[in-house]
Parts: structure tokens; C-alpha cells; sequence
């Protein structure tokens, strides 16, 4: 079976209880691994030095991990460990949440000057956010920017839309969600209740409810049955009632499974498959270890796992590569599709639904408005809410319309259910808010169905990058496969010099020949202004015109930062970054080679370029000595300002940008001094001042760019001519041959 690589929603409610018990212990250092592994030092007056562990990546998971479990500190930390560490030196753990059912967790720290909140994402494609205490993003692993949701430093943390709680939701309550659906039994649970499949399929055993049951054939003893097993589940969890299991999977020497005593088998040590806070039905049938704690299996299962995938990834010193499974990767890619499309149509099913609902609420306007206003009016009248099911009762055995369309009041959600007669002569069922009238209502349905088709366009979105990544994994097939038939057509019985070298180019990626390339769009902060990373990996940024000038120094320019501008006049602001916005950083002993780039940005995207000089001067200040405060008597244009103090001069920097496609980690356009660009794209062209306009030069870039893809398709999406033009310095370009 497939290993857990990802805490449940069930798995963090048992943890939340555990970890609450470091709360006081004070926090040391922050450290990040391979970005998205974060691990918070801690020190507890009762139990000695605590490792929190939080990863985002492939492996998701929270928990507090035995030291021996804990690599040693990594390198120079990237600027987010350096803000945390700003932020949570000294301070005291005060607790975790979870955020309702969601795989979301709230960690929350005290300290005299400032509270910090973390909020560990680990859902999606994962994400660590720190919050001050007006719940505004300080910092965050990731920038996400969604119609529906923002985690962006400078903005408002914004969690993702409510789940329903199945371990919350009362027995009228399940059994409406239930009813409402139109599949079976176990994908009901999984789905609409956001169970997953193995709790699903838990309940259905624990409850005695054939899992294939379709919902139209369970009965109401099943369906209560189904919510008990779920009460009992939420009973444990809340009470700290665990018995946590690893659970283990033998696995057979190679050559197949052996009998006992056969000689030349050996049978490997078990792996682990899955980690769970009490013993499940489900696995009956799999070995598994108990332990103390939740917490403590937790780590012990990740620990293994981790070395579990190392000592797979390593092979004898003179063993062939092994053939990577490309047919489980191609079949795992498939199975994503397929129940990608099948979420496309069921969100194409229930927007359609929630739409006729709001519809039909118009169609039978009168009828409805009349229950609405009946359960107000009794409700004005502090009448209980029994006593109106009563009424309603009473009247649909009277033949009165309205009170015949009511199907059940529900007191705790405030809500009454009515039938109306849709197309077809079909009967479809409604919730309406009893506090509030048709028009609301109905806007809420309306607004539902909304919600619904965004989830769709994500859906599609998702889908096109599934399709991709089958494509590339096939393509990675075919590769793989001809190099291994040159390879034994090639081979002698000697070993040749180089043969090293020679398996490592096998495993380069070849972006341009490649048919596919998946999509890896970027969404950084400073897109919208020129921007490019350094040959040793700063950041660069400058400003298009007077507004962006006086931005970027007002809002973005750090102590420790670098202002470089041009001697000519009309060049931008332009920024050499010691860190990002809202991070802390140390001073910066920045080498010959970067400040050079940065220089040569300032004088490429300025006026020496438009006038065609082949080269032009720059100087480099320090923050402190740029102001907007003018001599007496003197004005100062908006985007200009006054420069104090010496000057670190750079003479004739030459005029030449290079412009290109990268492709790893992210896919986008990019653009800058060719000492920063040729090496980090897959494929660039430089240019000088020349005779082309502006527009026509993107044109010709973008020509030759996507000539040199097999999959020109994937050009025109992150590096169109457009795109391009953002890139090229205002004025007349020729390319560089």
C-alpha cells in the first residue's frame, strides 16, 4: 500500500492535545531546511530542549521530534529563519489550534514587545505564514494570491473558505449532508463530510454499513449507526483517548515472495505505510508498534520514512542505474486526471444545483415567503422552536401549501427545509436561513454556485499541469529508454575515463528538447517593477517611472540595502536587496560581481541606452544618504532625490541586457545583465542598443526563443512577446550574434 506522506484533519485533532503540553517553553532559534522544512528550538523547564518540526513539501506534518531525530543546523538561514528568529527569540510557546476541520494549524507566541502567530498550512501545496498580532503577514514561505484567498506580507492572513466538521455535525445535521448526496456511502463520508478514504471507510466497518451502500438505499438506522461510530471517533480524540500505531509492511526479497528457509531469499526489513492516534479496522490485517504518545509515533514514523526513501535512493558503487518506475508515475498521473475530471463535473453538477435552487425560490416566491415569514413571526414571538415543527405539522395535515412544503425545522442551525416542485416534475429540496428572507436567500445560493465554479477554474487550471507532468514523465520514459540503448550498444569490457561524468549528463534535463514542460508560474512581490537576481542570488529591483521611483525608496529600501543610479539623467532608482520586505537582514559584504551587475541594470534601463551609448556610469550610495529633503531655495522633481556623501562610482558599465526562458524551479521570462541570465535560463539572447524598436525587438526574441523549444507551446505562455517587452530597456535594440 502507498506510504502516508500527509497528517489527516483526524491526525492533527490528536496531536493539538499533545502539543498544548509544551506550552511555556521558551523558543531558541528558528531554523529552515530545503525551504520548506522548518524546525523551531525550544527550551522547556520540565522536559529540557524541545524540537518542533513543521514541513510543508511533499511530507506534511507537525510534531515534536526526539533530538536524535534532528539533523544538524543548515547553512547561512535564508531571510524567513532570520525573521522568525527576530521575531521569536526568547518567546513563549502559549499553545496550538487547529482551524476548524482544515489540515491548518495556529501556533501562537508571546513576548513583551510582540506577539507572533504561525500558521502551518499543511494542505495543498503548503505554506508557513507568520502573523503580528493584528493578523497581518510579516513573512510567509510562499505568496499565495487566489480570488478567493491572499497570504502576502503586508496583508491581512485570510484562512481558506470553512469545511464542515463531521466530528461536530448533529445527527439531523449528518443525516441532511448525507441525504443531499447522490453517491454511495463511503465517498459520501470521504467527500461531502471531508473524512478522507481511510476514516471513510473506518467509520462504515466501526458502523457495520456495507460501504458501496447508495445513499438512496441506507436507511435511517445505518445513517445513525454512521454518526454514532463518528461520535465515538470525536469522543477519543477530544478526551486524549489515544492508542497510537505504526503501522508496517513486509516486503519481500527480490525475485518475489519465498518460502520460509529457501536459500538466496532474504526478506528486507518492514517499512512503515501509515501513522494513526488508535488502532484502525482498516489495517487490521498489517503488523504495527504501539507507543506512549501520539507525538512520539508521529516522529518515529516520519523519521523512518525519511531514511526509508534515502537507503532506496542508494545503490552499490558498481550497480547500473536502476529503470525508474515510469509506468507507476504514468498510472499515478492518470488516476490525478481522472479524478480531476470527475471533480470538473461535480462542480459543474452543483453549481448547476445551487443555481435551480435559487431559481426555484423565485418560482415559488409567494409559497416561500410565506413559510419564511411564518417561522420569523413565531421566532419574533420567542416561540420554540418544537412548538413551530408542531404547527407546520398540523397545518400540512390541513392541506395548507406552505406548511405541506416543510420538510424538517432545524432549531440548533436556525434553518427550515422545504420541497418544490422543480422541472420534470421532480422535487428538489432547499435550506433556507429562517432568519432572513427569499431575496437573501436565494443571493446565498447564487453566491454558492460562484464559489463552486472558481473551484472549477482551479480544477482546470490543476488539470492542464497534470496533463503536462504525464506528458513530461512519457517523455522522460522515451529519453531514458534510448539512453540506455545507446549505452549497451556502446559498452566494451573495459571501463573508459569519463564514464562518471557520463552517467551524470545522462540525468540533466534537456529543457529545449523536451515535448512538454508543466508550468510553474511564479507570483513574487516585485513583478511589477524591473526586477532580476543576481549571478550570486540577491535581488534587484528598479522603478519603470517617478511613481515606482519614489515607491521603491519610501517602502522597499532595508538599512542594509544598496541605492545605485545612473550619471545620466532618466535613469530609475534602482535597489541592490540585503533581504525582502518585512524581513530582517545582517550587513552584506557584497563582492565586486554583484555590485558590477546591479550597476550595469541601473545604466541599461536608463537614458544611455535610449540615446544608443554602448556603456554609461553609475554610482552606489547608501540608504542613509538619499533623502526627498532639498537645499534651501532648491525643488526636487517626484521620483528624484538628493544624494549626500561620497559616491562608489562605476565607469564605462557597458549597455547590454540578455533576456530568456527559465525553466526551473519556476517556469518565466526573465531579463538582465547577461552574467545573471545566460547561466540561470534554459536558453537566452542578448542585446545592445541598436536600431529596433522596442516592440519589434520582443518580437524577434520571442521568435527566436521559441524556435529552440520542441514545445513552443510552452513559450507562448510564460515568455510571450509581450512578456519579453517587459524585459527590454526603453529605446532602439539590435541582438547580440
Amino acid at each position: 500500500m502507498d506510504q502516508k506522506r500527509e497528517l489527516s484533519s483526524i491526525d492533527l485533532g490528536a496531536l493539538v492535545t499533545e502539543l498544548n503540553r509544551y506550552t511555556g517553553a521558551k523558543v531558541d532559534k528558528a531554523y529552515l531546511y530545503d525551504d520548506d522544512l522548518l524546525r523551531l528550538k525550544l527550551r522547556d523547564f520540565d522536559r529540557g530542549r524541545v524540537e518542533l518540526m513543521i514541513e510543508v513539501g511533499d511530507i506534511k506534518r507537525a510534531h515534536v521530534a526526539d533530538p536524535d531525530h534532528v539533523a544538524d543546523a543548515p547553512g547561512r538561514p535564508p531571510n524567513f529563519a532570520k525573521m522568525l528568529r527576530n521575531r521569536l527569540s526568547g518567546a513563549d510557546f502559549a499553545g496550538v489550534e487547529q482551524y476548524e476541520f482544515d489540515r491548518i494549524l495556529t501556533f501562537e507566541f508571546e513576548r513583551e514587545d510582540e506577539n507572533t502567530t504561525l500558521v502551518a498550512e499543511l494542505f495543498g501545496q503548503g505554506n508557513v505564514a507568520a502573523l503580528d498580532e493584528t493578523g497581518e503577514v510579516v513573512g510567509s514561505l510562499s505568496t499565495v494570491r487566489l480570488k478567493s484567498r491572499t497570504v502576502a506580507p503586508g496583508a491581512q492572513y485570510e484562512y481558506p473558505a470553512s469545511r464542515l466538521n463531521p466530528l461536530d455535525v448533529t445527527l439531523a445535521g449528518f443525516t441532511r449532508h448525507m441525504r443531499e448526496s447522490d453517491s454511495d456511502v463511503v465517498r459520501t463520508l470521504a467527500t461531502q463530510l471531508n473524512l478522507g478514504g481511510l476514516y471513510a471507510e473506518e467509520v462504515c466497518t466501526r458502523a457495520g454499513v456495507e460501504k458501496e451502500t447508495a445513499i438512496e438505499e441506507a436507511t435511517d438506522d445505518q445513517l445513525r449507526a454512521l454518526h454514532e461510530a463518528l461520535e465515538n471517533l470525536s469522543d477519543r480524540l477530544r478526551s486524549g483517548d489515544v492508542d497510537p500505531r505504526v503501522y508496517e509492511e513486509k516486503i519481500d526479497g527480490e525475485g518475489g515472495e519465498s518460502d520460509e528457509g529457501d536459500e538466496g531469499s532474504e526478506a528486507r526489513k518492514p517499512r512503515v505505510v501509515d501513522v494513526t492516534p488508535f488502532p484502525l479496522s482498516e489495517h487490521e490485517g498489517l503488523p504495527s508498534v504501539g507507543f506512549d504518545s501520539f507525538n512520539a509515533a508521529v516522529d518515529e514514523y516520519f523519521y523512518r520514512l525519511e531514511h526509508e526513501d534515502t537507503d532506496a535512493g542508494e545503490a552499490p558503487a558498481d550497480a547500473s542505474p536502476s529503470r525508474p518506475d515510469f509506468e507507476e508515475e504514468i498510472a499515478k498521473q492518470e488516476r490525478i486526471i481522472e479524478q480531476q475530471e470527475g471533480a470538473i463535473e461535480g462542480f459543474e453538477d452543483q453549481a448547476a444545483e445551487e443555481r435551480e435552487r435559487a431559481e426555484l425560490l423565485y418560482a415559488h416566491y409567494d409559497l416561500v415567503d410565506e413559510v419564511l415569514s411564518t417561522v420569523r413571526g413565531a421566532r419574533d414571538d420567542e416561540v420554540p422552536w418544537d412548538e413551530i415543527e408542531s404547527t407546520l405539522d398540523a397545518g400540512a395535515e390541513r392541506g395548507i401549501p406552505a406548511a405541506e412544503a416543510v420538510v424538517s425545522v432545524d432549531g440548533g442551525e436556525g434553518t427550515v427545509t422545504v420541497m418544490l416542485d422543480g422541472e420534470d416534475d421532480d422535487t428538489v429540496r432547499v435550506d433556507l436561513d429562517a432568519s432572513a428572507g427569499v431575496e437573501v436567500n436565494a443571493d446565498r445560493l447564487y453566491q454558492e454556485a460562484k464559489r463552486i465554479e472558481g473551484k472549477k477554474e482551479g480544477a482546470l487550471t490543476a488539470i492542464e499541469s497534470t496533463r503536462a507532468e504525464l506528458e513530461a514523465v512519457k517523455e522522460r520514459k522515451a529519453e531514458w529508454e534510448a539512453q540506455r540503448a545507446a549505452d549497451d550498444g556502446g559498452q566494451s569490457n573495459g571501463t573508459a575515463d569519463g564514464d562518471e561524468d557520463d552517467d551524470e549528463a545522462e540525468y540533466e534535463t534537456d529543457w529545449l528538447s523536451r515535448s512538454s514542460i508543466p508550468i510553474r508560474s511564479p507570483d513574487d512581490w516585485y513583478d511589477r517593477f524591473r526586477w532580476f537576481h543576481t549571478s550570486t542570488g540577491y535581488l534587484v529591483i528598479g522603478g519603470r517611472n517617478a511613481d515606482q521611483n519614489e515607491e521603491l525608496v519610501k517602502k522597499y529600501m532595508g538599512n542594509h540595502d544598496r541605492f545605485f543610479h545612473t550619471q545620466a539623467h532618466g535613469g530609475p532608482v534602482t535597489l541592490l536587496k540585503a533581504a525582502g520586505p518585512s524581513e530582517s537582514a545582517d550587513p552584506v559584504d557584497w563582492d565586486d560581481q554583484t555590485l558590477r551587475e546591479a550597476a550595469q541594470f541601473a545604466v541599461s534601463y536608463s537614458s544611455d541606452w535610449k540615446d544608443g551609448r554602448g556603456a554609461g556610469d553609475a554610482y552606489m550610495v547608501e540608504p542613509d544618504q538619499v533623502s526627498k529633503t532639498p537645499e534651501s531655495g532648491e525643488y526636487i522633481e517626484k521620483g528624484s532625490f538628493v544624494i549626500r556623501g561620497d559616491r562608489t562610482y562605476f565607469e564605462d558599465v557597458p549597455c547590454r541586457i540578455a533576456v530568456g526562458v527559465q525553466c526551473e524551479p519556476v517556469t518565466q521570462a526573465i531579463g538582465g545583465p547577461p552574467s545573471a541570465i545566460v547561466d540561470r535560463a534554459a536558453t537566452s539572447v542578448t542585446l545592445e542598443p541598436g536600431m529596433y524598436a522596442q516592440n519589434d525587438a520582443a518580437m524577434m526574441v520571442y521568435r527566436r526563443l521559441k524556435d529552440r523549444f520542441a514545445d513552443q507551446s510552452f513559450v507562448r505562455k510564460v515568455a510571450s512577446a509581450d512578456q519579453l517587452q517587459e524585459f527590454l530597456p526603453p529605446g532602439g535594440s539590435d541582438i547580440v550574434e
